[in-house]
């Protein structure tokens, strides 16, 4: 059996990292909530529409013109976005890649995630209100 796993390198591999990535943030009850009851998400909206992100973000492609911060600034007004959550949403991100990839692209994306989680959380703490 062959389990070489091939790097990122199309839409259809950035949309196939997305549908597996939700697929495992809607079954951890710790974090699934924000999704279904608080932004009440429609994936078949919402994928292509975080995909247009993943793909500008990892294939340098300008197809995202949404303000992702904006969003979840928008999002956390609603319910506190903690340190829990992004630590949970990274461990599923970085497993879901890991699951599917590997190489230079799969690892940026990580390292991308990363970042990504960091700055929103700075960004909502500087936010928070007195």
């Amino acid at each position: 059996m062959n389990n070489i796993k091939r790097d990122i390198t199309t839409r259809e591999d950035i949309e196939l990292l997305m549908n597996n990535f939700y697929e495992r943030l809607l079954t951890d009850e710790n974090i699934n909530y924000i999704f279904t009851d608080v932004a009440k998400i429609d994936m078949k909206a919402h994928i292509p529409v975080i995909a247009d992100f993943w793909e500008s973000v990892l294939l340098h492609k300008n197809v995202y013109h949404n303000n992702a911060m904006k969003i979840h600034m928008d999002l956390n007004d609603k319910t506190s976005l903690t340190q829990n959550h992004f630590d949970i949403w990274l461990k599923h991100f970085n497993n879901t890649v890991d699951g599917l990839f590997e190489g230079v692209t799969a690892l940026l994306a990580k390292q991308r995630a990363k970042s990504v989680a960091t700055v929103m959380q700075i960004k909502i703490a500087q936010n928070k209100k007195p």
